[in-house]
């Protein structure tokens, strides 16, 4: 029933150090679970943070507790508790950072802890219409066109928010009302010219973008209409901040199906727009759902700026005119995909799972894992690639990780944490659920 004091940061906490996959919270945590303590204190040192404050033990709005109890103590109070060794936090902090070799040892004293927490489930819904096609064989195939209507609320820690400091309206006029607004206008010309659509058009508003795709991932997996009848998914995310007076915006996703970078340039040189064109069909936004499950995707987005994911994201700084140049263009691709006799044909273009993983791990499984955390105890595998390590282990999708060599993974923060201790070409176990049969599959990295 021991608890453990755990220093906040590293000796060298820059992008470069040696230390930095060791330093991060989740990952200390994620070590004094698997030594079996009761909990965990963290305590700052002088150098780490001067004024010593105390900061929310909350980092993301989906993330599941840690699975043990974890506080902090302020310096102060920590110092306390080393009075009878004559050191302090910052004395210790300082011996660790000239020495770079571990410091442990045990305090006899007792603590109590008291800890309250009380987890909320919001339920939270994509927005879907329908607009049924006319050919008696192609009116059974689909095209959907998407756009995300949650916002960041009012900001604040852990919501994606660039002035996490700040608590004010989120209004997200371009991230992503701008989208959405697009969508309901393309639909009420579609549906105006509904009679001379062959395929089928799905308009989805989908919720829980920015936790994790969450609304798009759910469509995919619980779509309403055979997946494999979805030919094509064009989504609208941030098209409203065209340059004053251009006609340029970027359409991505290019490579994902045979013949669109043409559909394209047909209707760039049409209108008098300057698209610049991106294969990878993986991105940030819900175009890449439906990229995992092989389905073309087109991503249409205007311009990043400084006033991303602040309160300053307003309507008065929205270019209407370019953002009907986009919907315009939205509707010539859709009407295309629509009507024409054959379908694009999908075709891989780039990963199917996020970059940074690739970059920020030295190993990867090759799966779309669950952000949302849907199932408990446990990450279930989305999507498994093909050709990747746990593809060729026999890893299937919708199978459930509860394990890697030996040590339990609980939810998407464990299974990363793993990950980052593992080598290529290094061979490990991982425990899967299939249904109610537990598999152990040798991975090879």
């Amino acid at each position: 029933n021991k608890w453990v004091l755990i220093l906040r940061g590293s000796p060298d906490d820059s992008h470069s150090s040696p230390f930095q996959s060791q330093s991060s919270l989740r990952k200390k945590i994620l070590k004094a679970k698997d030594a079996g303590v009761a909990g965990v204190i963290f305590i700052s040192g002088e150098k780490f943070d001067e004024k010593d404050e105390l900061f929310e033990l909350n980092y993301a709005m989906r993330e599941p507790n840690a699975g043990l109890p974890v506080i902090q103590l302020k310096r102060n109070i920590a110092d306390k508790l080393f009075e009878k060794l004559e050191v302090t936090t910052s004395v210790l902090e300082k011996q660790l950072n000239e020495n770079l070799s571990p410091n442990s040892f045990e305090i006899d004293e007792r603590i109590s802890a008291n800890i309250n927490l009380k987890k909320i489930n919001a339920k939270t819904e994509n927005v879907i219409a329908l607009i049924e096609g006319n050919d008696p064989v192609l009116k059974d195939e689909y095209i959907v066109i998407g756009a995300h209507y949650d916002h960041l609320g009012y900001g604040g820690s852990g919501t994606g928010s660039r002035r996490p400091d700040t608590t004010a309206i989120h209004n997200g006029a371009d991230d992503n009302a701008s989208g959405t607004s697009a969508l309901i206008e393309i639909f009420e010309k579609l549906a105006a010219h509904k009679n001379e659509l062959k395929r089928s058009i799905i308009f989805a508003a989908f919720t829980a973008e920015e936790m994790g795709l969450l609304g798009s991932k759910y469509f995919v997996d619980n779509s309403p209409v055979d997946i494999k009848k979805i030919k094509f998914m064009l989504n609208l995310d941030m098209v409203g901040r065209m340059k004053e007076g251009g006609r340029e915006f970027s359409a991505s996703g290019t490579g994902t199906g045979i013949g669109i970078p043409e559909m394209i340039d047909k209707y760039a040189d049409e209108m008098n727009l300057t698209i610049a064109k991106s294969s990878e069909g993986f991105g940030p936004s819900d175009h890449a759902s439906f990229y995992a499950s092989d389905i073309p995707v087109m991503f249409l987005f205007t311009a990043m700026h400084d006033e991303y994911h602040t309160p300053k994201d307003k309507a008065n700084l929205i270019n209407f005119d370019g953002q009907k140049l986009v919907g315009d263009f939205a509707f010539k691709i859709i009407t295309n995909v629509a009507n024409r006799n054959d379908n694009l044909v999908f075709q891989e273009a780039g990963p199917k799972e996020r970059q940074e993983s690739t970059r920020r791990y030295k190993v990867t499984l090759g799966i779309m894992p669950d952000v949302a955390g849907v199932v408990e105890n446990g990450l279930r595998a989305d999507a498994v690639i093909e050709g990747r390590p746990a593809a060729l282990a026999g890893m299937k999708k919708g199978d459930i990780i509860v394990a890697m060599d030996g040590k339990p993974v609980k939810d998407i923060y464990e299974y990363m944490n793993r990950l980052s201790d593992f080598k290529v070409g290094q061979r490990i176990t991982v425990e899967v659920l299939r249904g109610e049969e537990k598999i152990i599959l040798l991975v090879e990295l």
